[in-house]
Order: structure tokens, then C-alpha cells, then sequence
């Protein structure tokens, strides 16, 4: 007998593909694999998965061994997918949002409510104090407890297009009064006004001689094109503009160092002008108005979820 044709006894070769039904441990060693293919690698995936290196690399042989395939390499040179390893992590990935869809559809004939909520809102909403958005989320996770709430910050742009791409399950984006896309459901109007910092040269002085000639010889925070008025759009060419700040803390800090004035919004500013730390500037009752909206772009698996949340939250203003 040749060497070519000598067969080791005890050895077979190992079988290729996937034999057999997926099971809850199946679906368990999937789900390591998943999060330590997205964290990058074994260490990265330990404080997620709440387990040791070496108790993930034994769920990863594990899953080699039932997948017949060799997932990923480790080592000295660190960790990587093997071309079979992108391919069973794509294959994951489609197999937990069918497993998601199949669970909200469920819910959804039997009118409960469970799975992952994304939610996306503008980085320059207001969020401190009792506001509409902070009621909404409370009443409708604690009347839905098996909702998973995940929140993203993203301008309105990327709340647009995580919306229509289904990133979003819905998003609330800041328009300017008029000008918001078809299909936006109007939520409120709100009002900012300019305020000053307690280091600033305005702060005290007398209302009746803050003219537009002198607040326009101060410099001003930038305003999102979102916010307008009429009265605002004729004098906004006026102001010189040092200093831009998306975020509303961000804005605040700006106003507050006393080297500008800005637009914030009144509940915000409410507790800071309490302190003595901020005045508002009435001049003429100048306010600026930002429109929010809501957007979705619902499917049979997410369209409880979503109306759910948008009727409370347009209960809530």
C-alpha cells in the first residue's frame, strides 16, 4: 500500500456545512461570534459579553466545530475573519433581523410590544427638563417593558436617511416653518430666544438701550438654518458670527463665557437664568421658531411600535 493511499486510523475527515437543525446553543455561539466580530476581536468582546478570553475562544471552537469552517484566526498577529468568517458573520446578521422580524411580527398580532426601538433625534433637540420627547420615552418604556429603547444622536440629515434606509425605526428632525419633506407628521413649534451671559457687556444694561446697532456690535453664537422667523430674517445679515456650537449644552457654554450672544431655548434657559448666570435679551420680543417632525418609514413588523410612540409623543406637547 503506498503512502498516498495510507488512511490514519481513527481519523475522518471533517464534515463540511451545516448538519442538522439550529439550536438555542447554536444561536448562542452565534451571538459571540457576532460581538466579537464587531468590537474586532476577543479582548475588545470581554466587558460586552460579560466572559473571560478564554471562554470566548472556547464558544468560537465550538462554532468552527459545528460550522465545519475555520471563522477567524488569532494570535500573535492578532485577530481577523477568514473569507469564511465574513461570510458566516453576513449570514448572522441576516439571521437575527429575520429572528427580530418574526418576533415583532408576532407581537404585533397578539398586540404586544417587544424587540429594538431606534430612535433617532437631532444632536441639537432640546433634552433638559420635563420636555415632550423625555415624557414620551418614559411612559411608553415603562409601558412597554420588552421594548429595548436605543437612542442615536445624529443631525437631521442623518436622521433623514437612517429613516428611509430603516436604520431608524422613526426619527424626530428640526425643520425650518414651511420647508419640512412630504410625508413628516408637524409636531410643535418651538420658540428660542437670545440670551446673554452674566460676563457679558449687555447683562446690565437697561433694556430700552439694547438697539439693533448694539446688539449687532456684539459678536453672536451661529444659528441653524432650522430656526427662522420673520423678524429674524431681516436683520440676521446684520450680526457677526464668531463662534458656532451644534449642541444646545455646547451653545450654552459658548453664551455663558460671556464672549457672545446666542439663541437657546427658554426651558433650557429657564434654570440658568434663575441662577443669575444668563438674561434673556427681550428687544422687541425677538424668538426664533423650530419646527420638529416626525418620520417613519414603517413595515408590518415595526408599525405598532411606531404609532404607539407617536401617539404618545404627540400627546405629550
Amino acid at each position: 500500500m503506498t503512502g498516498s493511499s495510507h488512511k490514519t486510523p481513527g481519523l475522518r475527515k471533517r464534515p463540511r456545512g451545516f448538519q442538522g437543525h439550529v439550536s438555542e446553543i447554536d444561536l448562542r455561539l452565534l451571538r459571540v461570534f457576532h460581538t466579537v466580530a464587531e468590537q474586532g476581536g476577543f479582548s475588545a468582546a470581554e466587558i460586552t459579553l460579560g466572559k473571560s478570553k478564554s471562554s470566548i475562544s472556547l464558544d468560537i471552537s465550538a462554532l468552527e466545530t459545528r460550522l465545519g469552517l475555520t471563522i477567524c484566526l488569532r494570535g500573535r498577529s492578532g485577530f481577523a475573519l477568514t473569507d469564511e468568517g465574513r461570510e458566516v458573520l453576513e449570514a448572522t446578521r441576516k439571521l437575527f433581523v429575520s429572528l427580530e422580524h418574526f418576533r415583532q411580527q408576532i407581537n404585533q398580532t397578539s398586540g404586544m410590544l417587544s424587540g429594538t426601538f431606534n430612535l433617532y433625534v437631532p444632536d441639537n433637540i432640546q433634552t433638559h427638563g420635563e420636555t415632550p420627547l423625555v415624557k414620551a420615552i418614559h411612559t411608553f418604556t415603562q409601558s412597554h417593558p420588552g421594548v429595548f429603547m436605543n437612542l442615536h444622536s445624529a443631525s437631521t440629515k442623518e436622521v433623514e436617511v437612517a429613516v428611509m434606509t430603516g436604520q431608524a425605526t422613526a426619527g424626530i428632525a428640526l425643520y425650518a416653518q414651511g420647508q419640512a419633506p412630504m410625508g413628516c407628521r408637524p409636531l410643535v413649534a418651538e420658540a428660542s430666544f437670545l440670551f446673554c451671559g452674566s460676563r457679558h457687556p449687555l447683562f446690565h444694561m437697561p433694556e430700552e438701550d439694547i438697539t439693533l446697532d448694539v446688539l449687532t456690535s456684539h459678536s453672536m453664537v451661529s444659528v441653524a438654518d432650522a430656526a427662522t422667523s420673520d423678524r429674524w430674517e431681516e436683520i440676521r445679515p446684520l450680526f457677526t458670527y464668531r463662534a458656532k456650537a451644534d449642541k444646545v449644552d455646547a451653545r450654552a457654554l459658548l453664551i455663558l463665557s460671556g464672549s457672545y450672544i446666542g439663541f437657546l431655548p427658554e426651558i433650557f434657559a429657564a434654570p440658568l437664568v434663575a441662577q443669575g448666570l444668563l438674561r434673556r435679551i427681550v428687544f422687541n420680543d425677538l424668538r426664533l421658531i423650530t419646527c420638529c417632525h416626525f418620520l417613519a418609514r414603517t413595515s408590518p413588523e415595526t408599525s405598532l411600535m411606531v404609532e404607539t410612540f407617536r401617539t404618545l409623543l404627540e400627546a405629550s406637547y
